[in-house]
């Protein structure tokens, strides 16, 4: 399996936003791309057990409003909004840290759909001086790149269960293409140009396991 880079990078708009959650500096990151699938495709490969286990992994729980969901060994969660087709937000519990990801389906036009995904998160200032909101981003961007070779029926599986293209040139080189473009929008909304290269390639590095 290959990704086109350049078409997976010009596909995906990425937007960073700094805002507040209860009083405390929090940043959004925004992703939005459109896909070749009507909106109520799109709706069932996002938010159905047997879609999502297809192309971004294998999630357990209950799927309706107040429900919670586990994301095998990733996040936790509760369902706060869940309206078809085009609504859905949920909290996003990971590591003992509590953030929020909003989900948003528009029609696009000839057969298209679009999808818009905010994952709002309080700041931890150590964290975002390291890495900064491509961490979130590059993983986002990983998983959009697999809903679009789903939804066109290339693959059966998260693009991350096969470990062989985990380990290939084409992975590093989408994680670094994709860290660069989280750079670009973290530097957009402000951050210093040269801070923002700086904790994109310490994204980078963590996500193809060349941390120091």
């Amino acid at each position: 399996m290959q990704i086109d880079i350049a078409a997976a990078i010009g596909a995906t708009a990425r937007e960073v936003r700094n805002l507040e959650r209860d009083g405390k500096p929090a940043v959004a990151i925004v992703a939005s791309r459109t896909y070749p699938t009507r909106i109520e495709d799109l709706w069932e490969a996002v938010t159905t057990q047997e879609r999502l286990a297809r192309w971004f992994s294998p999630v357990s729980g209950d799927f309706r409003p107040g429900g919670r969901f586990q994301i095998e060994n990733n996040a936790a969660g509760k369902i706060s909004v869940c309206e078809p087709p085009r609504t859905l937000d949920v909290t996003w519990e990971f590591s003992e840290q509590v953030s929020w990801v909003n989900v948003r389906l528009y029609t696009a036009g000839n057969g298209h759909a679009r999808l818009e995904l905010t994952h709002l998160y309080v700041v931890d200032p150590d964290w975002e001086e390291k890495y900064g909101p491509g961490a979130g981003g590059v993983g986002w961007d990983l998983g959009l790149a697999g809903l679009a070779l789903h939804v066109s029926g290339e693959v059966t599986a998260p693009v991350e269960a096969s470990g062989e293209w985990f380990a290939s040139q084409n992975y590093r080189d989408l994680v670094d293409a994709t860290a660069k473009a989280w750079g670009e929008a973290h530097a957009a909304s402000g951050a210093p140009a040269d801070e923002a290269r700086a904790a994109a390639a310490r994204t980078a590095a963590f996500f193809k396991g060349e941390e120091q």
